[in-house]
């Protein structure tokens, strides 16, 4: 939020704690950070940008199995951008999201205490060994007002709070990575409710935006790898990476002479993520007793896996609903005024990276 003071008499560059976005996967590290500026209506430019592989069984699905592994890589990414202040992204897998309602006339300074009381209806942890987060939506003039909390265990925050501050970081947040993706993909002026597909290399995480709020997150161990195995069988064992990463962008899932056997050996993989999501939006229109204001209207399409040819397409027709792959710089820069260095293909998965950095003009 910005003060009437700061946009008048704006402050010292460094007194804004410029920060990078720091997004952590299981498989690797993708950071960017924009150009600090003095203005709050300067248009944005990327300082920098990078990924650096994490090496296998440092992380597994979110839970740090070795701190000094992390804390190697988080020392590596000090080194190549200098920086000091980072925000972090925290696993969906191990977050507890819900929804709840409090009266409108509850004084602002007691509504934390209120939602502690009612994370034991809500998190299976004791409150004590909790920490969270909360969104108030917007006010559509009701009686209650609705809030939406994220809450983790203590112990998963503290444990990447002890890798960065060894690294000689200093993390100013953590967030829900589908929360800090949808900042950087979900239009601002958007109708209804949205659905995030991150769809990765290991696995494909889905989560459900409503009002500018992160309502709802899951995850299925299923991504890009599982389509490269599917691929094998029928290309060959010795395939490389890097030409099934080819056939999956160039063939995918158009049929077309030469490449069914391809697109057969794909469907398998997508055809079960399309279930999930299926799944994942009946369960939303369902628990909302199929309120139109809350009908997922659009699916974002994000992560590495989100470039195999038809996928959109694919989606679309089979879920009922409008499927594209999301603009990552939406909220961030203006791609008629700047090119920017990441290339189309590979800016998917700096979705949470650039969510990340945006949180430094709350």
């Amino acid at each position: 939020m910005t003060s009437v003071l700061s946009r008048v008499l704006p402050p010292p560059v460094f007194l804004t704690m410029p920060s990078v976005g720091v997004d952590i996967s299981d498989n690797s590290l993708k950071y960017i950070s924009f150009k600090p500026t003095v203005s709050p209506t300067a248009e944005r430019e990327i300082e920098q940008w990078g990924e650096i592989v994490i090496p296998s069984g440092t992380l597994s699905r979110g839970q740090i199995e070795n701190p000094k592994q992390l804390t190697a890589v988080l020392k590596e990414f000090k080194a190549q951008t200098k920086a000091e202040f980072i925000r972090v992204s925290l696993p969906e897998e191990r977050a507890y999201l819900f929804e709840t309602q409090i009266k409108r006339n509850i004084p602002y300074k007691e509504v934390r205490s209120l939602l502690e009381f009612r994370l034991e209806e809500n998190v299976p942890i004791p409150s004590k060994d909790v920490l969270f987060d909360y969104m108030i939506l917007p006010d559509d003039g009701g009686r209650n007002i609705i809030v939406s909390v994220a809450a983790y265990a203590r112990e998963t925050i503290m444990n990447y709070y002890d890798v960065c501050v060894e690294a000689g970081l200093r993390p100013l947040s953590f967030e829900v990575e589908a929360g800090a993706m949808a900042r950087a993909v979900v239009p601002k002026d958007i109708k209804g409710a949205s659905m995030l597909v991150d769809f990765g290399k290991t696995r494909t995480g889905i989560g459900i935006v409503y009002k500018g709020s992160l309502m709802y997150t899951s995850t299925t161990d299923l991504g890009g790898v599982h389509m490269s195995q599917a691929l094998r069988k029928v290309v060959g064992d010795e395939t490389g990476e890097a030409e099934l990463t080819r056939l999956k962008n160039e063939k995918g899932l158009i049929r077309e002479v030469g490449s069914s056997d391809i697109r057969d050996a794909l469907i398998g993989t997508v055809s079960v993520i399309k279930d999930e999501i299926a799944a994942r939006m009946q369960y939303w229109h369902l628990r909302n007793d199929n309120a139109e204001d809350r009908r997922i209207t659009t699916i974002f399409l994000c992560g590495g896996s989100s470039n195999l040819r038809g996928l959109p397409e694919y989606f679309s027709e089979t879920l009922g609903v409008t499927v594209v792959r999301g603009n990552v710089w939406e909220n961030a820069i203006s791609l008629e005024h700047q090119v920017p260095p990441i290339d189309y293909r590979h800016s998917f998965g700096y979705a949470t990276a650039i969510g990340l950095a945006l949180r430094n003009d709350i």
